[in-house]
């Protein structure tokens, strides 16, 4: 079995690929802070829906796909922070993607938050990745 070094930037590839072949559902494996994503990409409106499913062996995340016109509601995404180069912004640094279209997720002391909520309670934190 291989080890993940990287399991945020394995679940953004997973999202990437799946949106990309116009996959309705995907499973990724569960850690509680892809489920924190997921839920920052469900309540922006950049997927339908997601839950975590526990009848397999190993508990997973199951994403579904949102599609607008028969194209995905995501059109990209990128990892920001790595393990080889971590970035921490504070409160006023916070960036806005695409001018304010876009998603940047936050890991802060109060939790995941996307950089809409963080810039409204004022906390920065570690960028963790852009969605689009």
């Amino acid at each position: 079995m291989s080890t993940v070094t990287d399991p945020i930037a394995d679940f953004l590839a997973r999202v990437r690929n799946g949106t990309r072949a116009q996959r309705p559902e995907l499973f990724i494996p569960y850690s509680k802070i892809k489920a924190e994503i997921a839920r920052i990409l469900k309540d922006e409106g950049y997927i339908f829906d997601y839950s975590i499913d526990t009848s397999a062996a190993h508990p997973r995340i199951k994403i579904t796909n949102k599609f607008v016109n028969r194209a995905s509601a995501i059109t990209g995404l990128r990892r920001v922070s790595r393990p080889g180069l971590r970035r921490y912004v504070g409160a006023d640094e916070i960036p806005r993607v695409l001018g304010g279209m876009g998603l940047a997720i936050l890991s802060t002391s109060r939790g995941v938050l996307s950089g809409r909520e963080a810039r409204k309670q004022k906390i920065g934190g570690e960028l963790l990745a852009y969605v689009w």
